[in-house]
């Protein structure tokens, strides 16, 4: 493994064993903050134990108080044998999951754990690792970089690489475009056979067709190098924590460390 850069898996439990074959760290995604709130977990293999424990927010009501949750938490890693908690928290901001993000912040640092948290909770725990993605579909990922670098300081920033695959229209006015998946790529630059670029400011792949149907296209897309040069993007700017989804980019991985 010649990366500079220190990776984190993260990996849900089907994933598990899989992700650890590569002896980097892996954050279970195994968890979710429930109504109460109380810590809801998945099924996991008894036999899996260490790394991070990584939760999501995805159905909680916001109600609730902190302090019994984080209590569940500490005790599922001790149980577990963690040492590290990702804060996997998407959507509007909570006031309840901001109060949860500082109170595992104190919890953490007292114990030397990391915390990482994603962007939008980054401004409620000093102590935390503040998650960037590395998805853009305009503008430059070492500017974005270097911007969270400036605001949060550098050593708390981590790079949260996403494997982008995405069919924009042009013009593309909302700058969302059209998630496709590994096969339908692969169909769509079978069928097309269309010249490959490269972006150095999204650090992506791009290839652009006509349809008669609905007009021109612009197509971004990761592969092993890509993400690579996303990794070397934040070195530069010495950023060297990314954390990554396993099962997103369980056929690159091999490359990506080899690189």
């Amino acid at each position: 493994m010649q990366l500079n850069s220190t990776l984190i898996l993260t990996a849900p439990p089907a994933h598990s064993r899989a992700a650890l074959r590569f002896g980097l760290p892996v954050a279970h995604a195994a968890y979710r903050v429930g109504g109460g709130p109380h810590l809801f977990r998945a099924n996991m293999p008894i036999s899996v134990r260490g790394g991070l424990m990584a939760l999501d927010c995805v159905g909680f009501d916001g109600r609730g108080e902190a302090g019994p949750f984080c209590q569940e938490v500490l005790r599922e890693c001790s149980a577990r044998g963690y040492d590290g908690i990702l804060c996997d928290f998407e959507g509007r901001p909570m006031p309840l999951l901001a109060e949860i993000v500082r109170t595992l912040a104190g919890l953490t640092q007292k114990r030397g754990w990391p915390l990482y948290v994603t962007e939008t909770y980054g401004g409620y725990a000093d102590s935390a690792k503040v998650l960037i993605s590395s998805a853009l579909s305009g503008g430059s990922l070492a500017q974005r970089l270097a911007e969270a670098a400036q605001r949060y300081g550098q050593g708390r920033v981590a790079l949260a690489i996403e494997r982008v695959a995405e069919d924009f229209y042009l013009p593309s006015p909302s700058g969302q475009g059209q998630p496709l998946s590994q096969e339908e790529l692969r169909r769509l630059m079978d069928e097309r056979s269309p010249s490959i670029f490269f972006s150095t400011e999204l650090c992506a792949h791009y290839f652009t067709y006509m349809s008669r149907e609905n007009g021109a296209h612009f197509v971004l897309f990761d592969d092993a190098g890509s993400i690579r040069k996303k990794l070397q993007v934040a070195r530069g700017l010495g950023i060297r924590q990314a954390v990554l989804s396993y099962p997103q980019i369980e056929d690159l991985l091999e490359d990506i460390l080899a690189g």
